[in-house]
């Protein structure tokens, strides 16, 4: 894994930079069986960053989703939201199947590098206390702080925070985990509306993700699938390259 990180090194640099809207094809917390069909209307809308649970679709059906994405050029996140620790490992085996540019989620960090070590993958884990699913975080803000400089201590690439999924002071959190750790943030889960989409781009995480709030039409009200993917992206401004 010490190749990629010495590759991927430029990523801690633009650790401020973004955001980037990622778009999952997901709702509560799985990939939506008809993901693939979209993948036209996604593009034409002019979203590049895009991505799936590992739940939802069997890891066939994920690989050619992930190809259809790929050949579109997208750049691709895989998010491991399954609860144990062997269905975790189990999901970044199958990632060397399915090829995502990114792997995110997922606490079973140690285990997670050793099995995508000597791929371009790059890895973003889960910090804090995740239960349950849809993935809830827990744990005081301290807590979860430390955690994110003991996973930063296993020269992963990044860090991927469920923000929202947090029962306390939201802001408070992402704040004092920007300042803490020395990596670029996506922020995950329950992102569903334009004022908590301004708190990414003040905050200046790295990236954020949004899935069951745009595939619902909670973003602009009444308006369809297209629609709602570009308001976001005209509220991000100017998606990175990767």
């Amino acid at each position: 894994m010490s190749g990629i990180l010495q590759a991927r090194s430029s990523d801690a640099a633009d650790a401020r930079g973004g955001p980037r809207f990622i778009f999952m094809l997901t709702r509560d917390d799985r990939t939506i069986r008809d993901a693939r069909a979209m993948v036209p209307a996604i593009v034409a809308s002019g979203v590049r960053h895009v991505g799936a649970k590992d739940v939802g679709l069997a890891p066939a059906e994920l690989a050619g989703l992930f190809a259809d994405l790929r050949a579109a050029g997208c750049t691709t996140f895989l998010e491991v939201v399954s609860e144990t620790p062997a269905a975790m490992v189990a999901s970044a085996r199958a990632a060397l199947d399915i090829g995502p540019d990114y792997l995110i989620g997922g606490t079973e960090v140690g285990a997670a590098r050793e099995v995508i070590a000597g791929t371009a993958i790059r890895f973003f884990p889960y910090i804090g206390r995740v239960v349950g699913h849809p993935c809830l975080l827990r744990g005081t803000i301290e807590e979860i702080v430390a955690d994110g400089l003991r996973v930063q201590g296993w020269g992963v690439d990044g860090i991927n925070l469920l923000a929202y999924r947090y029962d306390g002071d939201v802001e408070r959190l992402v704040r004092s985990v920007l300042e803490a750790v020395r990596m670029p943030i996506i922020c995950a889960g329950s992102i569903d509306s334009e004022a908590r989409i301004a708190a990414m781009l003040r905050l200046g995480v790295w990236g954020f993700t949004i899935g069951t709030a745009v595939l619902d039409g909670a973003i602009v009200p009444g308006r369809p699938l297209a629609d709602q993917l570009r308001r976001i992206l005209e509220l991000a401004g100017p998606e990175p390259a990767s």
